[in-house]
């Protein structure tokens, strides 16, 4: 072989090699800004929503979990979100800990192992070890960076590891805050109903609905902290009760169909203050726009209607079947929602 034909295949392979490390440099570099962005959008940006890595996650998740688990199993449903709050925190971390890895790995000679005599380039495990103590703050080990440059990305991959840890922590508290919103207010109504019917039937006293409206202020007020929350937080609506008292989807399901009937199925007088109700109505309006995000939407059809019939039997005093009627025909794309809704999470229309 010539000496002309090896100096040609060693410049090749070196323009080769040079074309490999500015990838790995340049890939590295997007996976830890994507990472840092898209932690830094879904934990701390309230309007933003998910980032697009967590939202195609969450997707993905949901949609596996509700083909493999059997309809009528919500139990293992009601895992969902806890695995997809785990997974999400995974994959951030995976993909600070893989860009770090390969920018090191742009470098033969960025890190250098100690242990022997003689300082020896890094292979790929110490580079995967090096990145792992440092992203955590364990301190040093027998690997070291060589060269300003690299000692500087060493100091970004401790600071990029703590920042990470403390984005988890802030969004699994959150997370876990808005979970036990959902919880509370699934259990208040419950408690009180469960379906639209039975619950202006236990709200009437005889003569008129005696305490209603407080009842109804403190339930509007979680229902408006719950729509902020999954507005801010869209895993909100993966996590999915075990049961119908602990799902807030076939709770707020039955409160705004008991509202629909005290506006407009009982008789004027013996309603609740206007104000209250108007109040409690544009706040599930408010619940029922975050649905979106989550992509919830509406059902083919609409609900079944309440049955008048028995809260006349109950001696609530109503409006005849063709007015209440008329004016549920007008609320049709907000069932359709709300039963989209009951659907998503696996339950049936609360009856």
């Amino acid at each position: 072989m010539y000496p002309g034909t090896v100096s040609a295949k060693m410049n090749r392979y070196e323009t080769i090699q040079v074309i490999v490390n500015f990838f790995l440099l340049i890939f590295g570099l997007f996976l830890v800004v994507l990472s840092l962005i898209d932690a830094l959008w879904t934990a701390l940006w309230v309007d933003g929503g998910a980032g697009p890595v967590t939202d195609r996650v969450t997707n993905l998740v949901w949609w596996t979990m509700k083909k493999v688990i059997p309809k009528k199993r919500n139990y293992w449903l009601s895992l969902a979100g806890p695995v997809i709050q785990t997974l999400i925190a995974f994959v951030w971390v995976g993909l600070l800990w893989i860009g770090w890895v390969m920018m090191f790995s742009a470098d033969e000679t960025a890190l250098v192992y100690t242990r022997t005599p003689e300082k020896t380039p890094s292979d790929l495990m110490d580079r995967i070890y090096f990145v792992a103590y440092t992203m955590s703050t364990m301190g040093n080990g027998d690997t070291y960076p060589q060269g300003d440059v690299w000692e500087l990305a060493a100091s970004f991959t401790t600071f990029s590891g703590m920042f990470m840890i403390t984005l988890v922590v802030s969004f699994v508290l959150s997370v876990i805050g808005g979970v036990t919103t959902k919880r509370a207010l699934a259990s208040q109504i419950t408690g009180l109903a469960n379906s639209s019917e039975d619950f202006l039937i236990n709200s009437w006293d005889g003569k008129q609905f005696a305490g209603l409206d407080l009842f109804l202020m403190s339930v509007s007020s979680q229902v408006g902290e719950l729509a902020e929350q999954q507005l801010a937080y869209p895993i909100l609506h993966r996590y999915h009760g075990a049961s119908l008292a602990e799902d807030s989807a076939p709770a707020i399901a039955v409160l705004d169909d008991a509202l629909t009937l005290l506006r407009f199925g009982v008789q004027k007088p013996y309603r609740p203050t206007p104000l209250m109700l108007k109040s409690a109505r544009a706040t599930v309006q408010t619940y029922l726009k975050t649905l979106a995000s989550a992509s919830i939407y509406p059902s083919a059809h609409p609900p079944i209607i309440p049955d008048l019939s028995l809260l006349r039997k109950a001696g609530i005093p109503m409006v005849s079947d063709e007015e209440f009627l008329r004016s549920v025909d007008n609320l049709a794309h907000r069932r359709k929602l709300l039963l989209g809704l009951v659907q998503r999470n696996h339950f049936r229309w609360p009856k």
